[in-house]
């Protein structure tokens, strides 16, 4: 896949280019699918009102109201519930995937058992788009801090599509936030790469090439082989 981890969203044209640049047409030209789930198992979060906030277009992180041709919901928690040709070829057909924080690890567990966890690998042209959680389901391991709910199997590892490890909402103050010094903290505890990174920062990873777009501040942690370079 190609993938665009935000902390915060779409919240400036530096990503927003970016994110045509992956896309390779207009905003207004593509269709789009919401999945809001990671946001019912985060006690801060929950259901109701910001579930309805993310999904109408009306939260603070713009995704869902960039433009797009035409946005539907993926509600991963009902999938093992209807058959695959429900959903698998609405998926394939979708041309970019915005997908909620909240937990990550109820986001991570119903990838897994909803059957998008193993589609991915096959959707080389979708973009997917994530809001803090949303990105850091893509790598090996998020950390105690950024851990609410635990599925019944243990499995604290995510997904791992990237080999690096992320802070989100990094701030000045911590306020709303993470501060620097809490981010150190919990790298301490990563054992892989890792980066913090402020709601106007975002990452693009397209077969292996990592690169940064910001219009504010993003920290690196820990070192990749491979340094990825800014723009």
């Amino acid at each position: 896949m190609k993938l665009l981890l935000t902390s915060g969203g779409v919240t400036n044209a530096s990503i927003r280019d970016a994110l045509v640049e992956l896309l390779g047409r207009p905003i207004d030209e593509c269709t789009a699918l919401c999945i809001p789930t990671a946001q019912y198992g985060h006690p801060m979060v929950g259901p109701g009102v910001r579930a309805w906030q993310f999904i109408s277009g009306n939260s603070q992180n713009p995704m869902v109201d960039l433009g797009w041709k035409s946005v539907g919901v993926l509600e991963l928690t009902a999938l093992p519930s209807i058959d695959e040709e429900h959903w698998v070829p609405l998926v394939r057909e979708t041309d970019v995937l915005l997908v909620a924080g909240g937990d990550v690890l109820y986001l991570c567990h119903w990838m897994r058992e909803s059957g998008m966890a193993d589609l991915l690998p096959s959707l080389s042209e979708t973009v997917w788009v994530g809001l803090s959680a949303g990105s850091m389901v893509m790598t090996p391991v998020v950390g105690d801090d950024f851990i609410q709910w635990r599925p019944p199997t243990g499995d604290e590892t995510t997904l791992g599509l990237v080999d690096f490890s992320i802070c989100p909402h990094l701030a000045a103050d911590g306020m709303p936030g993470n501060s620097m010094a809490e981010a150190e903290q919990w790298a301490a505890g990563i054992p892989n790469a890792a980066y913090a990174l402020d709601d106007q920062t975002a990452i693009t990873v397209v077969d292996g090439e990592v690169r940064f777009v910001s219009e504010g501040r993003w920290t690196q942690l820990r070192t990749l082989s491979s340094d990825p370079h800014q723009r």
